[in-house]
């Protein structure tokens, strides 16, 4: 592979036209094959083309495609809100729909103003979040996020968040190490609220497994439930992002599931759907809507396509095949063997320094050096260059640029549909291992 002029890498440049799609394949009008090895941007959980979900979508939308929300509810809404309060469990059980993951997270923040507010505690207007995150488009979520290369064009334009160091196990935040990785960060959050005064704070928003903005990141050992005790401790509401991570992409259907923590709020979109429809949903615990419900009676957010009835009924055809087919605990019981595999594929390629993630979510960093965990100049843009092999090989991945400080670092995410076969693993994997090594070699670094 010849490097390519790095003005002329960009993620949307010289795109091919796509034409159709079936399981886990996808061929452009060209005719070239490629296997989505990351469901797009880890949404298409079921991969293209479900007979199943595509018949459950035409015929909801022979009946009716949209019944306005505020006029009528629906079977599909109903049907929905039931499956997914059962996914849950505990008490996430209200819950108001939307059409993205950054609508989700924004339906968060402003449940989360409506409580505080609904409770006699208005002067709680202030969020917490972490650098090296990701939470959405709208200024709202992008206030929250710590990821400089997205929000840079943005910055002034919204309500700003207090933002505490990434809690990542490779990357520790100064002093600590590997294992007090967890408790440092729950230290520095605790420390951030007192600074603030708690009566100020009306929420700490995390994504249990980071996704862009870190590269398949758990939550350390620990955490949550530190984080969990906090936010308890001054009246604070947890906030689990988990429009990337969650909906069984990392094993379970709530990422927090893992952690033994149950947030007052979470948002869920990608793979809610799986892509068929644009869904998602922000849901909130019986405690902060009884509050909301006794002196407002109903959410203050909600939208026009807000329970959209075709895209419910694509919820529910594509969490009906997620359970009835045994795919939550496939995705768990291939976490170890992707790994594994993608560990083998790379064997000896020392530009690797990390292999991580849960589930059908795991990532590959590229570092300088193992030993310093020295990241690559951004200069050099490896991400986007093995993005372009990968598609030239004929796989669709997802790497991102600045996962360490907001500029320098570069990983490559793989996020299969649930359904995979271990063949399209392999392939998944192989492809990807090649790719990266193709690039290196290219640049003179392996």
């Amino acid at each position: 592979m010849s490097a390519k002029a790095p003005e002329a890498l960009k993620a949307t440049d010289h795109l091919p036209k796509v034409a159709r799609a079936k399981g886990s394949y996808l061929w452009d009008t060209a005719g070239k094959q490629y296997i989505d090895g990351s469901g797009g941007p880890a949404v298409y959980c079921l991969g293209h083309a479900n007979d199943e979900v595509n018949r459950a979508v035409m015929a909801q939308m022979g009946d009716i495609a949209h019944a306005y929300r505020y006029n009528f509810t629906t079977d599909a809404l109903e049907e929905l809100t039931e499956i997914i309060r059962g996914l849950c469990g505990g008490t996430l059980r209200e819950m108001v729909y939307v059409t993205s993951g950054s609508e989700a997270v924004e339906s968060c923040l402003k449940i989360a103003l409506q409580y505080h507010t609904a409770n006699g505690q208005k002067s709680r207007r202030r969020f917490i979040s972490r650098q090296r995150s990701w939470h959405g488009n709208t200024l709202g979520a992008l206030g929250i996020s710590g990821f400089a290369e997205r929000t840079a064009a943005y910055e002034g334009a919204f309500i700003p968040s207090i933002k505490l160091s990434p809690a990542n196990v490779y990357r520790p935040v100064a002093g600590a190490t590997a294992e007090t990785a967890g408790e440092a960060c729950a230290a520095e959050l605790e420390a951030a609220i007192l600074a603030a005064g708690p009566e100020t704070i009306a929420a700490f928003v995390f994504e249990p497994v980071v996704g862009a903005a870190g590269g398949c990141v758990p939550a350390p050992e620990g955490y949550a439930r530190r984080v969990r005790e906090i936010c308890d401790r001054y009246g604070v509401l947890m906030i689990a992002d988990e429009v990337m991570c969650g909906a069984g992409r990392t094993g379970t259907w709530r990422a927090l599931e893992r952690d033994g923590v149950e947030p007052d709020l979470m948002s869920v979109a990608k793979g809610l759907a799986a892509g068929y429809v644009p869904l998602g949903a922000a849901i909130c615990t019986t405690a902060v809507w009884e509050v909301i419900r006794a002196k407002d009676g109903a959410f203050g957010t909600g939208h026009t396509f807000t329970g959209h009835t075709a895209a419910c009924a694509a919820g529910v055809a594509v969490q009906r095949i997620i359970a009835r087919d045994g795919l939550l605990a496939r995705v768990a019981g291939n976490e170890a063997r992707i790994k594994g595999w993608l560990s083998g594929a790379l064997s000896g390629v020392d530009a690797v320094g990390d292999i991580r993630g849960r589930g059908h979510f795991i990532c590959a960093e590229l570092v300088v050096d193992r030993g310093t965990k020295e990241p690559f100049e951004a200069s050099r843009k490896l991400f986007l260059k093995v993005r372009a092999q990968a598609m030239e090989n004929g796989l669709i991945c997802y790497p991102v640029g600045g996962n360490v400080d907001g500029v320098r670092g570069d990983i490559v995410i793989l996020a299969p549909p649930y359904n995979c076969t271990d063949a399209e693993l392999e392939e998944i994997v192989g492809k990807c291992a090649t790719s990266i090594r193709q690039v290196l070699r290219a640049e003179g670094l392996a």
